[in-house]
């Protein structure tokens, strides 16, 4: 899956494939947090460049809501509806700077801004996936954010872990069929 995706963005949209972001991990440590590349190569010069598009990305929490991000390469759309773009950050994981649930790492901007609550977040390993992104995944809102993320560091079971990781299937299948449906219909009409 990982070559066929990596063909893809190379095809689609040239060198890099790869893309690594610096994100604060457990106890407040600096990584480089691996993706397949799924915006345009000059993404963050586009987003200095466009001063409102930037108060909006900030204003959004990072993410820019309903997939309105005009720098996100028509290859990245489809990679991050079907999460195939995280598939590098399973090499975080072995190198112990990820687990597979946690909280999602923060990038240091957000991490300035976090107050001393916020900071607990830092006290376990963060994740590929999270309570974050099942239950609130198309709701960036920070207060959600906050709220998952501080109970998942207050309730942290195996348990939870399990549920989390099978929400996390079902959430990526119901995706994947509803993107195949969306794509049979238009063709459709």
């Amino acid at each position: 899956v990982l070559a066929v995706a990596s063909a893809a963005v190379l095809v689609g949209s040239g060198r890099p494939v790869f893309f690594g972001h610096e994100r604060i991990g457990r106890n407040g440590r600096s990584f480089r947090c691996w993706k397949l590349r799924t915006m345009s190569v000059d993404a963050e010069v586009h987003l200095e460049r466009e001063p409102a598009l930037r108060k909006t990305y900030v204003e959004a929490g990072y993410k820019l809501p309903n997939g309105g991000d005009p720098r996100v390469t028509g290859v990245g759309r489809w990679l991050r509806r079907s999460y195939i773009d995280e598939i590098p950050q399973l090499f975080n994981v072995l190198r112990g700077q990820m687990s597979l649930v946690g909280p999602r790492p923060a990038l240091p901007t957000e991490v300035e801004a976090f107050d001393e609550e916020l900071r607990e977040r830092h006290n376990v390993l963060p994740g590929i996936t999270g309570l974050w992104q099942v239950e609130a995944r198309d709701n960036p809102s920070f207060s959600s954010y906050r709220r998952l993320d501080l109970f998942y560091v207050k309730n942290w079971s195996i348990t939870l872990d399990l549920v989390i990781l099978i929400l996390t299937a079902q959430t990526v299948l119901v995706r994947a069929v509803k993107g195949l449906l969306m794509r049979e219909g238009s063709e459709a009409s």
